[in-house]
C-alpha cells in the first residue's frame, strides 16, 4: 500500500542534482536535528548531492512510559535481542524506501543514492540498506546496532551484496554500547559486506574527525 512520501527537510545542491543522501536521525529527534551538518561535510558542488533528513512517524515509545515521540520503531525492551520492535522498523524501511524510489522516479540512479542513518536511523539504514533490490552507493551507520541479525543471512539482496558499509561509533557510548555497533560490524563481515569500522573518543553523538570520514566515504563513493 502506498503512503505519502515521508515529510522532511531537504537541502538541495548548489549545481546539477546528481546524486542523493538520505539521513535518518536518532529518537525523539527529527530531520531538523542533522540538518545543519549538511555544509560541515564540505563537500564539492560538482558531486551534485541533494539531502533529504526524513521525519520519523510520531508513535508511543513503551520504555519513555508511552509518551509519544518521533520514533523509527518503539522500543518496547533494553533488552539487547529485542530491543527494535521489528514491525516498526519493516514499516519505517519501507516508508523510507518510498523516498529512494522518489529520487529514482527524479532521475537519480540508485548508484548515487547512499543512506546514512544515526542510533534508530541506522537501525533502519542497515536493515533497509541491506534488502533493498537495487544497488545503492553506500550505507554509513552511526552509534547503531544491527535489528534481526539472524535473518540477514537469507534475506538480504544480490543487488547490495558489494555496497560498502561505513560504521562509526563512539568509545564511550552508554545508550548504544559500543559492542553491540561491532556485533553488527561482525555480522555485515561475516556475510561477506565490504565493511569498515572506526571508532571515536565521544558519547552517543557525532564529533569532527568522524564528520571529516564521513564526508571522505561519501566523496570516494558518489565520485
Amino acid at each position: 500500500m502506498t503512503q505519502e512520501l515521508l515529510p522532511a527537510v531537504e537541502i538541495q545542491p548548489k549545481a546539477e542534482h546528481k546524486a542523493t543522501i538520505i539521513w535518518l536521525h536518532g529518537l525523539g529527534d527529527s530531520g531538523n536535528g542533522f540538518a545543519p551538518i549538511a555544509p560541515e561535510l564540505k563537500l564539492p558542488d560538482e558531486l551534485g548531492v541533494k539531502f533529504i533528513f526524513p521525519h520519523a512517524p510520531l508513535r508511543a515509545v513503551t520504555i519513555n512510559n508511552g509518551m509519544e515521540m518521533r520514533a523509527w520503531y518503539d522500543i518496547k525492551s533494553m533488552d539487547m535481542d529485542s530491543r527494535a520492535d521489528i514491525d516498526g522498523v519493516v514499516d519505517s524501511s519501507q516508508r523510507v524506501e518510498q523516498l529512494i524510489h522518489a529520487e529514482i522516479a527524479s532521475g537519480i540512479a540508485s548508484n548515487k543514492i547512499i543512506l546514512i542513518g544515526f542510533s534508530q536511523g541506522g537501525v533502519i539504514s542497515l536493515h533497509l540498506g541491506t534488502r533493498f533490490t537495487q544497488p545503492l552507493a553506500g550505507i554509513v551507520a552511526l552509534s547503531t546496532y544491527m535489528c534481526a541479525p539472524q535473518t540477514l543471512g537469507d534475506e538480504k539482496s544480490a543487488e547490495n551484496q558489494n555496497t560498502s558499509v561505513f560504521f562509526a561509533h563512539g568509545q564511550q557510548d552508554e545508550v548504544v554500547p559500543t559492542f553491540l555497533g561491532n556485533a553488527a560490524y561482525q555480522t555485515m563481515k561475516q556475510n561477506g559486506y565490504n565493511v569498515e569500522w572506526k571508532e571515536y573518543m565521544m558519547q552517543h553523538n557525532v564529533c569532527m574527525p568522524e564528520i571529516a570520514d564521513i564526508s571522505a566515504f561519501i566523496q570516494a563513493k558518489l565520485a
